[in-house]
Parts: C-alpha cells; sequence; structure tokens
C-alpha cells in the first residue's frame, strides 16, 4: 500500500513540475515578445519625432509641394493612433510610402540635398528605418517562437486551457515592396 502512495505522489509531483515548467516557458516567450513589440515602437516613436522635422526642413525648399506634406502629416498621425498590431503594421507601411515619396521629392531641389539640416536629418530617419526593420525582424522571430510553442503537443492543451493565443507578425504589405512613382 506505501509504494503504491509514493508512487501516486511521486507521478503527481512530476506532472506538477512538468506544468509549473511549461507555464513558465510561455511567461518568458510571451514577455520576449512583448519586449519586441516594445523595441519596434520604441523605434516608431523616434522616427514619428524626426518627421516633424524633416517636414520642415524641405518645406522651406520645396512650397510647392503642399498635398505631399499634408500626405506625410496625416500618415504620421494615423500611425501614431493605430492600436492592434496589424493596424500598426498598415499605418507604418503606409507612412513608409509618404517619407519614400518625400525623400524622391527632394531630389529635384539641389539647394535641399545640399542643406546639410536635410543630411543630417535624412541619415538619422534612414538609421531609425534600419533599426525599425531590425526589430521587426526580432520580434517576427520571437512571435514566431511563441506561436510554434503554444500550436506543438502537448504544449497546446495546457496553452489553450491557460488562455495563452497566438500573435500577429509584423508583416509589411505588397505595396510597400513596390518601387515609390513621383509624377512631376
Amino acid at each position: 500500500m506505501n509504494t503504491i502512495t509514493y508512487i501516486i505522489i511521486a507521478t503527481v509531483v512530476i506532472i506538477a513540475l512538468w506544468l509549473i515548467s511549461i507555464y513558465n516557458g510561455l511567461i518568458r516567450l510571451k514577455n520576449r515578445v512583448d519586449e519586441g513589440w516594445s523595441d519596434i515602437d520604441v523605434q516608431l516613436k523616434r522616427r514619428f519625432d524626426l518627421i516633424p522635422n524633416l517636414i520642415e526642413t524641405v518645406k522651406g525648399y520645396a512650397k510647392h509641394e503642399k498635398e505631399l506634406f499634408e500626405n506625410v502629416t496625416r500618415a504620421r498621425a494615423n500611425a501614431m493612433q493605430a492600436g492592434s498590431v496589424e493596424d500598426k503594421a498598415q499605418a507604418n507601411n503606409m507612412l513608409s510610402q509618404t517619407l519614400k515619396s518625400l525623400f524622391a521629392v527632394s531630389e529635384n531641389y539641389p539647394e535641399l540635398k545640399a542643406s546639410e539640416n536635410f543630411l543630417k536629418l535624412q541619415d538619422e530617419l534612414s538609421d531609425t528605418e534600419n533599426k525599425i526593420q531590425a526589430a521587426r525582424r526580432f520580434y517576427n522571430g520571437l512571435v514566431r517562437d511563441f506561436n510554434t510553442k503554444i500550436q506543438v503537443f502537448p504544449t497546446n492543451i495546457i496553452a489553450g486551457k491557460l488562455g495563452f493565443s497566438s500573435r500577429d507578425f509584423f508583416e509589411i504589405e505588397e505595396v510597400e515592396k513596390e518601387n515609390v512613382k513621383v509624377d512631376f
């Protein structure tokens, strides 16, 4: 009788330790995904802060490009107000498109291209774009790991019961992959 009791207790302890291990692993991955998203947010905030300075610099040289400035400002506002991962990705992809148009327009203004302030802002924005891409890759890698963990057996059974659900990737749209078209 004692042997059976010990076996039952040992089995319960092993199962409890296994469940604790799975839960802690899921929490660790969830927190890393949240951290990855936070890294993207930091870089997007930096980008949002640079854009008004860039627009003001370009405005001084390209006064008749009012519609383009309004598009960039509108895209920036939409990106700042986006809530979900999917909405933020879509809004930021649109902002990237308008920024590409802004830089394409700047090619027609030699004085602007020679402006030290513009060149510095352009470099900072380019650096920020590179950091955003790196943060996206990092975040998407974490999301991949997290989603895989909650979808494989037997973790999927436990994850579902504990309320863990898959996360969305931060993806670019097809329009983002196209070349910028600028008409004059």
